[in-house]
């Protein structure tokens, strides 16, 4: 159940904080897809992982942009 304590998290923060993580989940994704490409990535399923992270993130920015 570690993604419910970490999905209750972002809905515990504010928008401007959550705008902040998204970018820097994106920056990860990028700097992993970028160490994938040049093979210096060992582990390969923390991409899975960021991009599942970023959609959860945009999904609490979706329901607290719905809410307001």
């Amino acid at each position: 159940m570690k993604t419910n304590k970490y999905v209750e998290e972002l809905k515990a923060k504010s928008q401007a904080e959550l705008n902040t993580e998204l970018v820097a989940a994106k920056k990860e994704l990028f700097n992993l897809r970028f160490q994938n490409a040049t093979n210096q990535l060992d582990n390969t399923s923390r991409i899975k992982e960021v991009r599942k992270n970023i959609a959860r993130i945009q999904t609490v920015i979706t329901e607290k942009s719905k809410l307001a």
